[in-house]
């Protein structure tokens, strides 16, 4: 969960595509060592990189509703804080409960 929320943190101030090529690589190293299960790293990572909410710059859809001029820069920084929260308690009750009810492995079996 800590690096969904570091690549949710960082899709904010770069485009999502080049926060996956950062993070995704160092975080699929991890989780072996973690003991979770690289794919469920990667579902994670990339469902929080696809959803700026909080800074304007974050995505091209987030200027186009700014420039509507129906809410101030502060009223989206608030409400995008609120979003991404919600954002992050999606993604854990999806990796923590989820998707070992649909048959998804979250760790690795330990080999003796």
């Amino acid at each position: 969960m800590s690096v969904a929320f570091f690549v949710m943190i960082l899709t904010n101030f770069i485009m999502n595509v080049a926060a996956i090529a950062i993070a995704l690589p160092v975080a699929l190293v991890i989780s072996k060592y973690l003991g979770v299960d690289p794919m469920v790293v990667m579902y994670a990572c990339l469902m929080t990189a696809g959803m700026p909410f909080i800074l304007l710059v974050g995505a091209a859809p987030n200027a186009i509703a700014y420039d509507s001029k129906q809410f101030t820069s502060g009223e989206f920084f608030k409400y995008g804080c609120l979003a991404s929260v919600i954002l992050m308690a999606v993604c854990a009750l999806a990796c923590y409960v989820i998707w070992p009810i649909l048959g998804m492995p979250t760790t690795i079996p330990k080999v003796m």
